[in-house]
């Protein structure tokens, strides 16, 4: 892993351990982690989705003959993705 990216998951830690009193209050501000977090959520469902259908398509380039096993298992994994991403965003709005 680069040293960008530990310090980038570094600094998500430390806000997400930092906002926790900041949810505790019933105010405006309460909101602002919600928002964070839900962003995080649709960052990493993009990128997972993205490296899923990556992969797929360069699988069916070198193996045309079995395409449609491939796309399927792709859409299966991505309907997956999907689904614990709309699960977290509930957790996150709540």
């Amino acid at each position: 892993m680069s040293q960008t990216v530990k310090y980038f998951c570094l600094g998500i830690a430390a806000f997400v351990a930092l906002s926790v009193p900041a949810m505790a209050q019933e105010e405006a501000t309460a909101a602002i982690p919600a928002a964070v977090g839900a962003g995080i959520v649709l960052l990493g469902a993009g990128l997972g989705i993205g490296k899923i259908g990556a992969a797929a398509v360069e699988s069916m380039a070198r193996q045309p003959e079995v395409a449609g096993d491939i796309r399927g298992a792709m859409i299966v994994a991505a309907a997956l993705i999907e689904g614990a991403t709309f699960f977290a965003l509930i957790v996150c709005m709540i």
